[in-house]
């Protein structure tokens, strides 16, 4: 009778140890997935960076007097407004959210692109201002006061 008794200790013991087994991968997995939404979100930040200064140049480097934003992404990787053609981006980044090259556009003045934001209405982890969802977070050139 003894016998059976430790049967039934061994499969208690072997369901606990299955148990917490469960409970650390879920633990595990909860912080693998923050983690890996940390970096997607210190990535967008980098790209909206890099098409934050790709804009500036090309306002910048506007010919003549008045100054100009981009009409599409696409004018950041060829802009053909020189005699020499300029490019301020390689090529139009992938969201890092969504993994397409797909953005939100902000418009300037009189409806060119003078920013981007993802399109992801994900919640941050990371707030930057008061924005708490990716599609919140816009990377836009402003020009200096006086030019």
């Amino acid at each position: 009778m003894s016998n059976g008794k430790q049967q039934g200790f061994t499969y208690l013991a072997v369901l606990f140890f299955v148990g917490l087994a469960g409970l650390g991968l879920a633990a595990t997995a909860e912080i693998w997935s923050h983690s890996r939404q940390r970096e997607k979100e210190a990535e967008l930040v980098w790209i909206g960076e890099q098409f934050r200064q790709a804009i500036g140049l090309y306002y910048q480097r506007s010919p003549g007097a008045v100054k100009r934003y981009p009409q599409k992404l696409e004018d950041l990787l060829e802009d053909r407004r020189y005699a020499t053609m300029q490019r301020y981006l390689r090529r139009i980044y992938a969201d890092p959210f969504s993994g397409k090259p797909e953005w939100g556009l902000v418009a300037a003045p009189g409806g060119a692109i003078m920013g981007i934001r993802s399109l992801s209405e994900q919640k941050a982890i990371r707030s930057i201002g008061a924005a708490s969802r990716h599609a919140e977070w816009l990377f836009v050139y402003q020009p200096p006061a006086g030019t």
